[in-house]
């Protein structure tokens, strides 16, 4: 059967299309060496997989992880779910979010089996002091760096902030902020096309 040069998945990045094993074993080993969720990861992910192995672009990354953000569920997985999908199909969707889920499942369980009796002693909450800390800067560098790609024009920059006054200071829905935002930029960016 001829392909007629047609993909239903196009390739993006410097190499293409990742193995099945790459595709876990990268997810696996970023959600492993992370403690904090989905936007501590996102510096890693873009090392791994914007910087590192070309899968793909910086803008994808960040559009990933709006998409993510915006439906139901985990955002680390849900991020890594659509990253697969995009690179090898549904076998790429299932692989990355098992990668993604393993490390955390492995750890909840010693936790929950050896550790919980420790929580209570006062140097373990010590620790967490400090990991909660650090935690804080990792989500911070995350926002400057999802922000320098997405915040990019005066136009973006008012979505941005007018959204973070709603949901701050009115305690306004996100879920109506991703809405709102979705539909400011079909309506502001509909001439901007991606190269």
């Amino acid at each position: 059967m001829k392909n007629h040069g047609f993909s239903p998945l196009p390739r993006t990045g410097k190499n293409g299309r990742p193995t099945l094993v790459g595709l876990f074993s990268v997810f696996a080993r970023v959600s492993a060496i992370t403690v904090g969720g989905g936007y501590v990861m996102f510096p890693m992910l873009k090392s791994e997989l914007v910087d590192s192995r070309g899968w793909i672009s910086d803008e994808e990354l960040v559009d990933y992880y709006a998409l993510g953000q915006s439906i139901p569920g985990i955002i680390a997985i849900n991020s890594a779910t659509l990253i697969g999908y995009r690179k090898r199909g549904i076998p790429g969707a299932v692989v990355s979010a098992a990668g993604m889920a393993a490390p955390s499942l492995l750890v909840i369980l010693l936790v929950s089996a050896f550790f919980v009796q420790w929580l209570d002693n006062p140097w373990v909450q010590k620790a967490f002091a400090g990991i909660r800390a650090a935690v804080v800067a990792m989500i911070v560098m995350a926002v400057w760096n999802v922000g320098k790609k997405s915040v990019t024009s005066p136009a973006k920059a008012a979505i941005a902030v007018g959204s973070f006054l709603a949901i701050a200071g009115l305690h306004g829905s996100p879920i109506l902020m991703i809405v709102s935002g979705a539909l400011l930029g079909l309506l502001l960016f509909r001439k901007e096309v991606r190269p």
